[in-house]
């Protein structure tokens, strides 16, 4: 085992020998040590994580600086995904981006505000000139937050190359502390055809495994048959940190020879939804497990692979002994090292996979579109990454489109006839997905006559409901006619039951301002330093719609003197 070991890091040495990264050019984005929550390539849904998450001590406003000199050439700010994000452009071809922002430094944030109030409207993208907004090496950015789809105060950062490819930022000598090896927590095996299989299984088995006193995990020997292949659930955890990341590389070998392997160094945004074919998408729709398949489908099309014999696929024949060994490994070249040894025997499959079918067989390389009762579904070519059996049905108006254990690779179009629906209630209309417990998720629809329509990635229960209650508006910290001279913020709670804000707008003395609209928190926020009122009687006006189009209009006013 020793042998085997030394083996696989001499291997992973050459790896290394051959990537040529500037490992001094850079600086770190903070002023703190690196702690991380998130790796690249780390497994999340429906994509792969293109960056690193670092640890900002659970709290925002931390200074983030440019990591090299360049100029900035994109800023976005967005509800949603990176919120406020901003990216630089490095002389050497390399791109760094820094997402989830707080707020920018005093120059960017003036142009941003410039470009929020021109278009009046918080969500703004913009593409800077390259003699617009310079910046030095260690330059201040702005301050690390909690903005967008973040679930906790991080930067979310990235290096890219000049196609904007991601590449895993811990090349160019990011340092992070870390000799601990990954945590393996399942290992399972696939047998891929009904003519193989596994313990007499062609239903993927979880496998039993002991620690080693060497550190090593070994199997209990299986008996197999056929075309087979493995898989395994782990993470990885840094020193200092207990969060539970991704691992870097898997090597496999089938009785000492190389035969499958990858490793997160870099991938391409237009392949990550492909983490779908890459994972057991079945047991993580079931289980909520991600475990990765050392074998390829015939449908995955990802460029991370090193090694791919065979596809990953071992073919067991009768009477043969094989071992197979998987190494998991981060960055630091910490391993966990699985063990499998397999007797080849071709035995009675007692249980066999259940194959259900359906009346329609749809063939993804082409367009399928389907009737179910008044519904619609039209699933472009290649909505799907395979063929298989869609299970379509409809019943008290709920619209069934198969189950989520199928992964889904592009939208397809829902659509609903709604003639027979009173004429008083169709504007109100919207369609929505139900989710286990059967609460209605809002579904972006869409009106044409007597039809609505949603293009989504679901797939599960759908129906139309009607959603005729007004978001709701509350002062948060202020009251009717109250003084508010020695106030930095206006702050405001909004609130809707079913469909979603849609668009919420506000003007102080019928002037438009800039209302920051924090959905997890519920709340708008403007900031008094943007504009100079005159006077010291002012009226308010805060208008908010949802999704359905019902909307509330909130007028009152207060006293400020500057």
């Amino acid at each position: 085992m020793r042998l085997t070991l030394t083996l696989f890091v001499l291997f992973s040495q050459f790896l290394f020998a051959q990537r040529q990264y500037p490992v001094s050019y850079f600086r770190s984005p903070l002023d703190i040590p690196i702690l991380l929550s998130g790796t690249f390539g780390e497994l999340r849904s429906n994509h792969f994580h293109s960056g690193l998450d670092i640890k900002t001590q659970g709290r925002e406003g931390l200074t983030v600086h440019a990591i090299g000199e360049g100029y900035i050439s994109r800023i976005k700010i967005q509800h949603y995904g990176y919120g406020k994000a901003v990216y630089i452009q490095h002389p050497n071809g390399y791109t760094s981006v820094y997402a989830h922002m707080q707020k920018f430094s005093p120059e960017i944030e003036a142009y941003v505000k410039k470009l929020q109030y021109n278009q009046q409207s918080y969500e703004v993208e913009a593409f800077p000139r390259p003699s617009e907004l310079r910046l030095d090496k260690g330059e201040l950015i702005g301050y690390s937050g909690n903005s967008g789809s973040s679930g906790g105060p991080h930067l979310h950062f990235e290096i890219r190359d000049a196609s904007q490819k991601p590449i895993n930022p811990m090349y160019f000598g990011m340092e992070v502390e870390d000799n601990q090896p990954p945590t393996i927590l399942g290992l399972f095996g696939y047998a891929l055809d009904n003519k193989s299989n596994i313990n007499q299984s062609n239903n993927p088995i979880k496998l039993n495994y002991t620690k080693q006193p060497d550190g090593s995990f070994l199997a209990d020997k299986i008996s197999a048959h056929g075309n087979i292949g493995f898989g395994f659930n782990a993470y990885d955890r840094q020193n200092k940190t207990y969060n539970k990341n991704g691992v870097f590389a898997v090597d496999l070998t089938v009785n000492g020879n190389p035969y499958f392997s990858y490793d997160f160094e870099t991938f391409s945004f237009s392949e990550t939804r492909y983490i779908n074919t890459f994972i057991d998408y079945e047991r993580y729709a079931t289980h909520g497990q991600r475990v990765q398949q050392c074998f390829l489908k015939p449908y995955t099309r990802l460029s991370i692979f090193n090694e791919k014999v065979n596809n990953g696929i071992i073919e067991v024949k009768e009477g043969m002994n094989y071992m197979v060994e998987i190494a998991v490994k981060d960055f630091k070249n910490n391993i966990s090292l699985i063990k499998i040894p397999i007797e080849g025997k071709n035995q009675e499959v007692l249980d066999k996979s259940e194959n259900s079918q359906t009346d329609h067989y749809l063939i993804a390389g082409r367009d399928n579109i389907y009737e179910i009762g008044q519904a619609k579904a039209f699933f472009p070519q290649n909505t799907f990454y395979n063929n298989f059996f869609i299970d379509l049905q409809e019943e008290n108006g709920i619209i069934s489109i198969h189950n989520d254990q199928i992964p889904v690779r592009k939208t397809y179009t829902l659509s609903f006839d709604i003639s027979n629906h009173p004429d008083a209630d169709k504007s109100d209309l919207i369609i929505v997905n139900l989710d286990k417990n059967g609460q209605p998720g809002y579904q972006t629809t869409y009106r044409k006559g007597n039809t609505l329509s949603t293009r989504t990635r679901n797939l599960g229960k759908f129906k139309v409901v009607r959603d005729s209650l007004a978001p709701r508006i509350i002062p948060n910290n202020f009251k009717e006619g109250q003084w508010l001279s020695n106030y930095r913020y206006l702050k405001i709670k909004i609130y809707d039951d079913l469909s979603g804000i849609k668009d919420y707008k506000a003007s102080i003395d019928g002037k438009w301002i800039l209302t920051e609209y924090e959905y997890k928190k519920n709340l708008l926020t403007y900031d008094f330093s943007d504009l100079k009122l005159e006077g010291t009687k002012h009226e308010l006006v805060i208008e908010v719609t949802d999704n359905a189009g019902n909307s509330t209009t909130l007028e009152g006013t207060f006293f400020r003197k500057e």
